[in-house]
């Protein structure tokens, strides 16, 4: 079910997606309107599932994890759900997603450098579900947002 947005709607978003830390009374002020209509918009769009949570977002290469990697996995079919849970659970991956094709899991993560990359590879491989594996190491990351410009157009 898709949530029909208005105008003010999209304005709170645009504020929201910038910075989360806003206050009502700031996001209020940004657009024009009042804090006590503000505030019910927001509860709205959280109830309705479209905003699902405001957190920082970190600058990973700020904090020695310099390198970033895209792994593909292959997995014994009936253990798939397990190692994406498992994976998931791994304090380096970013991402985990389900996908089609020759392999079944890819996984987004960041590394201190090569060596890390190497034993985070290498301890997974171990995993006697994972039957095969191949690493992309990302040199450059030319668009890496949380959030799509959806209302742009």
């Amino acid at each position: 079910m898709t949530l029909e947005l208005d105008e003010l709607d999209k304005q709170i978003i645009e504020v929201l997606k910038q910075d989360c830390s806003k206050s009502i009374r700031e996001i209020a002020k940004a657009i024009g309107k009042s804090p006590s209509l503000v505030l019910k918009r927001v509860r709205r769009l959280y109830e309705a599932g479209l905003v699902k949570k405001c957190e920082a977002v970190l600058n990973y290469s700020r904090l020695g994890y310099g390198l970033m990697a895209l792994i593909l996995f292959k997995v014994d079919g009936a253990h798939i759900e397990e190692m994406e849970n498992a994976l998931a659970k791994e304090p380096r991956v970013r991402g985990v997603y389900d996908i089609t094709g020759e392999y079944d899991i890819a996984v987004l993560a960041v590394f201190k450098d090569v060596s890390d990359l190497n034993s985070f590879i290498k301890r997974i491989l171990k995993n006697p579900y994972i039957k095969e594996s191949v690493t992309s190491v990302i040199f450059k990351a030319v668009k890496d947002e949380i959030n799509i410009e959806y209302f742009a157009e």
